[in-house]
Order: C-alpha cells, then sequence, then structure tokens
C-alpha cells in the first residue's frame, strides 16, 4: 500500500479489527520511509450492478447518486451524517441481496423513501416530490395526507 503522505510503497500493518459490523477489515498502517500512520478499510469486491434508467438505458451502479439524493432530501433537517450512511448501507445491502445483475432505478427508488420515510417524513416528502414528479399541488398534497396518516 502507497504512502498517502510520501508516496513510498513500503508500509505494514500494525493493527487490523473488524469494522463496519463486519462487513469491512479496518487497518492501522505505518509508512517505513516517513513513519507517518494512516488507516485503510478493505471490503469484498461484489460483481458489478447495472441500473437500468427510466428510460430504459442502462449504468453501473453508483452509491454517490443515492447519497447526493439522501443528502439534497436531508438538507438542513436534523439528521446526522451517521444516519444518512447507515441509510444508504441499508439501502445498498437491499440491493445487492436481491441479487440481481441489474436492477431498476424505480426499485431502488421505492426501498430508498421506505427507508427515508422511517428516518425523516420531511426528507422523505422531499425526496419523494422530485422522485415521482409531483405535477401539481394536488399530487402533492395528496401524498402529504397519506404521510400524515401514517401510511
Amino acid at each position: 500500500m502507497k504512502c498517502p503522505f510520501c508516496s513510498h510503497e513500503n508500509t505494514r500493518v500494525i493493527d487490523s479489527r473488524p469494522a463496519d459490523e463486519n462487513n469491512s477489515i479496518r487497518r492501522r498502517r505505518v509508512c517505513d520511509e516517513c513513519g507517518k500512520r494512516f488507516t485503510t478499510y478493505e471490503k469484498v469486491e461484489t460483481i458489478p450492478l447495472i441500473i437500468i434508467k427510466k428510460d430504459n438505458n442502462r449504468e453501473a451502479y453508483d452509491r454517490a447518486k443515492i447519497e447526493s439524493g439522501v443528502l439534497r432530501a436531508c438538507h438542513k433537517r436534523p439528521v446526522s451524517a451517521a444516519d444518512i450512511t447507515r441509510l444508504v448501507d441499508e439501502v445498498e445491502l437491499e440491493i445487492f441481496n436481491l441479487e440481481e445483475k441489474e436492477v431498476p432505478s424505480d426499485k431502488i427508488g421505492e426501498i430508498l423513501m421506505t427507508k427515508l420515510k422511517a428516518l425523516d417524513e420531511v426528507a422523505y416528502v422531499r425526496f419523494a416530490s422530485v422522485y415521482r414528479e409531483f405535477k401539481d399541488l394536488n399530487t402533492f398534497m395528496d401524498e402529504l395526507k397519506k404521510v400524515m396518516s401514517g401510511n
């Protein structure tokens, strides 16, 4: 592993432990050249996942797109970065547990909305308004009524 400080290629592991509920391994490393320490994480490499978009185009799965949508929905809401990461992790786990090579984007959107609704109802409505492309105030109000009634 190359040192992020001096780019020297001789580093060694000085400590390893499970991380992310045993889904990865956290390794503390030290550079033999400059002596600085840094942390790396090791995760299982998953098979590439293809997302089928609404227009039937296909693209590679990108976790950052889910994170971006959740961050926008949670903007100025009392939702911590840890909560957002946990939610995205849960969505990702559910997607990969489908064990499909191709997953429709609307399936991911529905999973995401279910998780967001449990986390923060305002964030849920924000995300749903973009995702479901509410055309007018009535469809927006119908969704709000569902949230307020607990459905």
